[in-house]
């Protein structure tokens, strides 16, 4: 009787173990951007990903709602199937979107791996 009750929580520790080991993503989650970036007048759309040549290239538009240009930064990230960071990460770039008009930005992956993608903002 002792060994059963011994054995029990070894047999529940191994009922909550994962087959597959992943990190949580949140795949609602593909652009990040500090509240400067809204209280600037920049609307982010979701980064779409496509094949271009063999790599992947995720695309995402800015639009300026506002009557002025707006100088921002952005980076993307690159995940693969389990939510693991894509090496090496993709430098960040500036660009300055005009009054009133729609920009695309868009980064390129060669990485066989490369699964999903998140895009960070900030001023």
């Amino acid at each position: 009787m002792r060994f059963l009750l011994a054995l029990l929580p070894v047999i529940l520790l191994m009922g909550c173990s994962s087959s597959t080991p992943r990190i949580a993503l949140n795949s609602q989650q593909t652009v990040i951007m500090e509240s400067p970036v809204l209280t600037a007048g920049i609307i982010p759309s979701a980064p779409s990903i496509s094949e271009v040549k063999g790599r992947k290239q995720a695309t995402s538009v800015l639009s300026n709602s506002q009557p002025h240009s707006v100088t921002l930064h952005y980076r993307f990230f690159w995940y693969d199937k389990q939510g693991l960071d894509l090496l090496p990460i993709a430098e960040a770039r500036t660009i300055t979107v005009p009054a009133n008009t729609d920009i695309d930005i868009s980064s390129l992956n060669g990485n066989l791996d490369a699964y999903s993608v998140r895009v960070y903002l900030y001023l």
